[in-house]
């Protein structure tokens, strides 16, 4: 291990265990290391620099034969990113880059403005606050913004943006540190958005291929470092987001279930929102419904940014930053309990802000758990049905529901893989027992009647590879096949884990 030291940006921090973001778990590790930029060169020569290191150590720990795997925001609920060997965070590999005419691809066909070349660790909040500058600005994030661009987009992170999809469906190129002597600029073949003179510019390999492109896009951190990330930004904007308790009546199960709002009662009425998001309390039939909206438009005149809320829960937060409070040891005050805390934190609301102002969740209370799933958009009132029926035969469990939709993915193990637009369904609650049970009943049901389903890869799943091909199918074996195609099998073993063992995705 002394070795690994010799590195200069790379610091071993003693720690041998973390504790996860949602303290779902403790991650025993072999050490965590810091890795940083050098502060000398310019941002290029810094770049290139850390490239270099990455290099060495991932040649460090196939000698060695260590497993290792970079860390993000340590967001995600599963242990689908992890490891039981070396950790590096990413954080402080922030730099970010616009990038200059030349150095787009003539054919792109997109905004050429809009395209930044960003570092893995940059956290989205830091991309908000930098592209705001510039007048630009993200397209869609998911509810937090304390993850790193990596980590969000390495488990297809969705928000919930109807026309835009989920992050992976923005990122147009990725730099990969694949093994000790091998790094490459990756991007479709069918859709080139960064000259040959780019690839050029990072040291690193040009390589144009879709199916290669598609499979790396949501990998968990199992096809090496993803060191850099092109994306598509868009002229800053902002959002007329509003939150309304409401009754679920039928236009809003026809909402649901269609997309269709033309008698949902939404503040625009039939016009689709770019935002559309539904939190049911399955304990209150009558007034148990909060719709959030949010309307996308040019920003006004004399614009500044909404204060904080008062309750300290921003308006785009998700279930999952106040839900670990709701236990379920005494089960008959569940639904009392539910009832309070969507009341005390999802008070009816209208503000107007950017990307950046509405989604802005970096905390949590409490133990929180969750599951989340795609289904096509037709079986989300089958969805519905199914998980209130057991939760009133076999419970009460301390879950709530919420319903999201993203347009469909590209990336081969995106989870939101169903369109043209895909229905996200959560389950979130607090950690326990009962609820780990509740989730694998609800998995267990929707193999039984036959719904087609995706797993979000951050939250929890079935660990088992027969839950994991019915899902995704034909996809896995095309996931597969890429990460042989781009990892020498001694890189895939120190780029795997158990849980990819486990599920059958580590060869």
């Amino acid at each position: 291990m002394s070795t690994v030291l010799d590195f200069e940006q790379l610091r071993a921090t003693g720690q041998r265990s973390l504790v996860t973001k949602h303290q779902t778990y403790t991650l025993r590790l072999r050490e965590l290391f810091d890795l940083r930029n050098p502060r000398t060169g310019d941002l290029l020569q810094q770049y290139n620099a850390t490239t270099a290191v990455i290099r060495q150590l991932i040649g460090r720990a196939v000698a060695e034969r260590v497993r290792m795997r970079a860390l993000g925001g340590n967001w995600s609920f599963s242990r689908v990113a992890n490891t039981d060997g070396w950790l590096v965070n990413t954080k402080p590999m922030n730099l970010d880059f616009r990038i200059l005419a030349t150095l787009v691809h003539p054919a792109y066909t997109g905004d050429r403005a809009g395209l930044r070349f960003c570092q893995g660790g940059c956290e989205i909040v830091e991309l908000n606050q930098r592209l705001l500058r510039d007048g630009r600005s993200l397209r869609t994030t998911g509810a937090s913004n304390g993850q790193t661009i990596a980590g969000a987009l390495a488990t297809g992170t969705h928000g919930s943006a109807i026309a835009v999809g989920a992050i992976p469906e923005y990122v147009v190129g990725l730099h990969l540190v694949v093994g000790p002597d091998r790094h490459v600029y990756l991007e479709r073949a069918s859709r080139p958005a960064a000259a040959d003179a780019f690839a050029a510019r990072l040291g690193a390999e040009l390589v144009r291929d879709d199916a290669l492109f598609d499979a790396a896009l949501v990998s968990f951190g199992s096809f090496g470092v993803v060191h850099g990330v092109m994306i598509e930004t868009d002229p800053l904007f902002v959002l007329d987001f509003k939150r309304q308790r409401r009754t679920l009546d039928d236009g809003l199960r026809r909402a649901i279930e269609t997309l269709d709002f033309s008698r949902a009662g939404l503040p625009r009425g039939a016009e689709a929102p770019y935002h559309f998001q539904v939190v049911l309390n399955p304990f209150d039939s009558q007034r148990g419904a909060y719709v959030a909206t949010a309307y996308r438009g040019p920003v006004p005149p004399g614009f500044t940014p909404p204060p904080p809320q008062p309750n300290g829960v921003g308006p785009g937060d998700d279930l999952l930053s106040f839900v670990g409070q709701l236990s379920d040891a005494v089960p008959q005050v569940i639904s009392l309990v539910a009832g309070q805390l969507l009341g005390r934190a999802y008070r009816d609301l209208a503000v107007r802000g950017t990307l950046g102002d509405i989604f802005t969740a970096t905390r949590t209370e409490g133990k929180a758990t969750a599951t989340s799933f795609g289904v096509p958009l037709d079986r989300a009132g089958e969805v519905r049905e199914i998980v209130s029926d057991l939760n009133r035969r076999e419970g009460p469990f301390a879950v709530l529901q919420s319903y999201r939709y993203v347009r469909a993915t590209r990336a081969t193990l995106g989870f939101t893989r169903f369109g043209p637009t895909c229905c996200v369904f959560e389950l979130d609650g607090g950690a326990s027992r009962r609820t780990a049970e509740y989730f694998r009943r609800v998995w267990q049901v929707f193999r039984e009647r036959g719904i087609p389903h995706t797993f979000h890869w951050g939250k929890e799943f079935p660990q088992d590879p027969g839950s994991i091909r019915a899902a995704y199918g034909g996809a896995v074996d095309r996931w597969i096949a890429a990460r042989e195609r781009l990892l020498a099998p001694e890189v895939r073993r120190v780029f795997s884990n158990d849980l990819l063992e486990n599920i059958g995705l580590a060869t």
